[in-house]
């Protein structure tokens, strides 16, 4: 399941993001990499746990915790701190499937169901650089505004096209859900985004309780906490 949530930041916050970013100290990706991402791996990235990091972090936790659709989507159970990254030219990432267990700076270990990156530049600043994944119906090429969040199964494989020119910068991380089988979440999504419809629609239709108690059950039934 593919989703793409808009205006996650705003564009202030993307703006204060990237004042933050730009005098930091940038180091080799791979810092974070495992043995096969390593392979495929070029980029620069924040260094983990430093004051830039932590205080963008807590910007893009923050803004999700406000954000309806992703939760919708997510249903987070856990969220490894958000990392930051950059492509300048000739960067890029090959294909690779994200490693099934991540463990932050601060010893946080999570199983990575859900898989995020929360795009900083603007799609006009840099050529190249799109995400591509692919799932059984084919590979999906992303490349969205500043701001705009696109979430993705962890189990997928996907890659970052070379950047040819300029500069592509981002905030990546990881959900453990509390939904393991994706099947079951996107149920889930599916059936909350009904009854969401139906409330704008139909306020006073008897069934939204029904749905609503379905959606619970369901949720009650599935969920890993």
């Amino acid at each position: 399941m593919i989703v793409h949530i808009p205006n996650v930041l705003t564009k202030a916050e993307v703006a204060h993001c990237r004042s933050v970013m730009e005098p930091a100290d940038w180091v080799d990706g791979n810092v974070t990499s495992g043995h096969q991402a390593k392979k495929a791996k070029k980029n620069l990235q924040l260094l983990e746990g430093v004051p830039a990091q932590r205080e963008l972090a807590d910007i893009v936790l923050q803004a999700l915790n406000k954000n309806n659709l992703f939760f919708s989507a997510a249903l987070p159970h856990t969220i490894c701190p958000p990392l930051f990254n950059r492509y300048n030219a000739g960067m890029t990432f090959g294909t690779h499937v994200d490693n099934a267990v991540r463990r932050s700076a601060g010893g946080l270990r999570i199983r990575t169901d859900i898989s995020a990156t929360l795009f900083l530049s603007e799609p006009e600043e840099y050529e190249g650089g799109e995400l591509t994944i692919e799932d059984t119906y084919g590979s999906h090429s992303v490349k969205l505004p500043a701001g705009d969040l696109i979430i993705y199964p962890s189990d997928s494989l996907h890659h970052v096209t070379p950047i040819t020119e300029g500069s592509r910068s981002a905030s990546f991380f990881w959900v453990q859900s509390l939904i393991r089988d994706l099947r079951q979440r996107r149920l889930l999504f599916d059936l909350d985004g009904a009854i969401i419809q139906l409330t704008r629609d139909m306020p006073d239709n008897p069934a939204l309780v029904t749905l609503m108690g379905t959606y619970h059950n369901l949720l009650r039934l599935w969920t890993e906490v």
